[in-house]
């Protein structure tokens, strides 16, 4: 009598598997997420050999000759700037974001660009040829030698790169992609960790640049285990509100570049372009003269961005006074409040408060702790801030500023966009205030400091 097949319980979020089935994941503590699936046996050969060693003998790290990578730009240049100069034989890069932010509309133009000398291969897995087709001559691409593979199967996809041999390859999507070696269902946990530890032990092989698209869950993180994040070399997020004409793409993880820069684009009818000055966009209908409004010059990898921070702070009309901030952290914004209360003496435990960067960017770095204050005491006083001004700094719980990297180059970008007059930390200040003729730059130790400039100087 045939033996029944071994039935296990995989957590959807971790990837753990238990042989009886529990509320909660003993591996990762998440409730709910165990599914019921067919234990796959180990087959017999040697798929797990490693790629990163071509033998096993240990050598000195000096003893290894260092090679500079070369680059492969792709003729998109903000795209170039995130990967940090272009593509790399080997690398694996996976691209996540929301559904319809132009991922796909983006790496077909990219591939389109690239097969004017080079070998390429889009692979599809969510939509027909007849469909990428259509997006292809509705974007105006010159398609001629671009190769299409229209199929979700691993060991097809790894037939094909065998026979054709291209030097650049995209996965669209990596959790549409299936292996006949684990029984589960496409989109699995262990159908994704499986299929994209094939295809990138494949590029490393083969040196093969592979871009694998992600799909995102609800909270945004891409969907499938973490390790599919720790297995690739490039990590890359789309950002921006679908409602808007403007996309942002961000590094979270790059071995072969920078981390945190950061790529704006711009959606027209023939595809996506990139934006060589995303300041004059974020400051497009920035007013001077409206109370609740800072500019932050804020530093996205190596590039200074000048962003609008709009405050609204109003008297409560509930139990409870709302804080809600939009592209800024709500945890951070507490902080704020109590430090203005503390070393300001302005309290806002009966008002609401609303923060919104403007563009849909969203600023993680304690830079904007300055503009975000200045911004929420003049909606509160509801009296502008002086004209031309921008603002940036770390504040800390004792109420003093603290200095920030690249103020140089922060102070340059506002200079050359117009602005008059800076405010920053005291340590940020520039040796030689002649580099900057046409900019008032004040220098602040204290959080009372920068309020008094603030009040002193708005009329």
């Amino acid at each position: 009598m045939a033996k029944a097949p071994k039935t296990v319980y995989q957590c959807s979020e971790c990837g753990g598997t238990t042989l009886k089935w529990q509320g909660k994941c003993p591996h990762c503590g998440e409730w709910n997420t165990l599914q019921e699936s067919l234990a796959a046996p180990e087959p017999k050969n040697t798929r797990f050999q490693s790629w990163a060693a071509d033998s096993a003998h240990v050598q000195a790290l000096s003893e290894v000759t260092a090679i500079e990578i070369p680059r492969q730009p792709t003729g998109i240049g903000e795209l170039d700037r995130v990967l940090g100069g272009g593509l790399v034989n080997g690398a694996v890069i996976l691209l996540g974001g929301d559904p319809g932010i132009g991922k796909s509309t983006l790496l077909l133009q990219t591939i389109a660009m690239m097969a004017a000398d080079r070998k390429v291969l889009y692979v599809s897995g969510e939509e027909s040829a007849q469909q990428v087709a259509l997006r292809a001559q509705r974007l105006g691409l010159q398609s001629d030698g671009v190769d299409l593979l229209a199929e979700i199967r691993i060991e097809a996809i790894q037939t094909a790169l065998k026979q054709h041999e291209p030097a650049v390859v995209v996965i669209d999507s990596i959790q549409t992609m299936y292996s006949d070696q684990i029984t589960s269902a496409p989109g699995s946990v262990s159908q994704v960790r499986e299929c994209a530890a094939q295809l990138t032990r494949m590029a490393k092989q083969m040196g093969i640049a592979m871009i694998l698209v992600g799909h995102v869950t609800k909270d945004g993180a891409i969907a499938g285990p973490r390790v599919l994040e720790h297995m690739v070399d490039t990590v890359l997020y789309f950002e921006g509100d679908q409602h808007s004409n403007y996309r942002m793409i961000r590094a979270i993880k790059n071995r072969f570049g920078a981390a945190n820069e950061l790529g704006v684009f711009a959606m027209t009818e023939h595809g996506l372009k990139g934006v060589s000055n995303p300041s004059a966009i974020f400051l497009a209908s920035y007013r001077d003269d409206v109370p609740g409004s800072c500019v932050l010059v804020t530093q996205e990898g190596s590039r200074p961005l000048l962003v609008e921070i709009q405050a609204l702070v109003d008297d409560a009309h509930g139990f409870t006074p709302k804080r809600l901030t939009v592209g800024l952290e709500q945890n951070r914004l507490a902080m704020l409040l109590a430090v203005l209360n503390r070393h300001a003496g302005i309290a806002c435990f009966d008002q609401d408060v609303f923060l919104n960067a403007v563009g849909g960017v969203k600023i993680n770095e304690p830079a904007a702790d300055l503009a975000i204050i200045l911004a929420m005491l003049s909606s509160f006083r509801n009296r502008p801030l002086p004209e031309k001004m921008v603002a940036f700094g770390e504040i800390g719980l004792s109420g003093e500023v603290r200095p920030v990297a690249r103020g140089q180059e922060r102070l340059k970008e506002a200079e050359k966009l117009g602005f008059k007059r800076a405010i920053v930390p005291y340590a940020n200040l520039p040796r030689n205030r002649k580099d900057f003729p046409g900019l008032q730059i004040d220098g602040v130790s204290s959080l009372q400091e920068a309020v008094e400039i603030c009040r002193n100087g708005d009329g």
